[in-house]
């Protein structure tokens, strides 16, 4: 197969992964020689076995950062600080894109940004949404969840200086009734205390901004 040839057919990819091209191209039995020799010449880049992404000459079609972490990795949701700024909860931009999963925990380093994976038992994969930008869905932790999941793997001890700590922001996104839900969901009493000092903080927040 000539490199112009699989442009016209995969192309319009945002990321292209061996396992669905080779089901475009049964009869094609060098279909992962051609893969590792157009890696070679700089026109894939490979992100993790089977999955790659086209290099910026030929890359007709941007990747959404949170697409890719998804098919990194399944099943996984991004969560913690860069689910917390997706939805704008907190003031900064935060460079990695860290996600949750049943599986062993993994990091993985492209040109579009860093993607890394916390392990959580499976009975906490839940409190996320997917969401579709431009054709690729994502998979995205309600606020409520990203702050619990970021409690519950730092393993911190929970204060109100250490909520403060986060600055947290746009609170109104942020349903109190849920994260009361999702934390005792967790069925352990720190996480049930950790919900009721993030609903206050809301709250003491909320009440400032209509002060102002």
């Amino acid at each position: 197969m000539k490199w112009e040839d699989f442009i016209l057919s995969a192309g319009g990819f945002p990321v292209i992964e061996t396992r669905v091209l080779s089901a475009l191209f049964p009869n094609l039995s060098s279909f992962t020689v051609h893969v590792s020799r157009w890696e070679k010449a700089g026109k894939l880049i490979q992100v993790r076995r089977g999955i790659y992404l086209l290099s910026e000459p030929y890359r007709r079609i941007e990747v959404w950062e949170p697409h890719l972490a998804a098919l990194l990795k399944r099943p996984s949701y991004l969560s913690l600080h860069k689910a917390l700024e997706y939805h704008g909860c907190i003031p900064e931009a935060v460079p990695m894109y860290t996600s949750v999963t049943p599986r062993r925990q993994a990091t993985f380093t492209s040109p579009v940004g860093v993607f890394s994976y916390r392990h959580i038992s499976p009975s906490l994969m839940w409190g996320y949404e997917g969401v579709t930008l431009r054709g690729q869905t994502a998979f995205i932790a309600h606020p409520e969840k990203a702050l619990l999941d970021l409690i519950y793997l730092e393993r911190r001890k929970i204060t109100r200086d250490y909520i403060r700590e986060l600055r947290l922001q746009n609170v109104e996104k942020i349903d109190t009734s849920l994260l009361g839900e999702y934390a005792r969901r967790f069925r352990n009493p720190r996480m049930t205390d950790a919900g009721k000092m993030i609903g206050e903080e809301a709250g003491t927040i909320r009440a400032g901004e209509k002060t102002l």
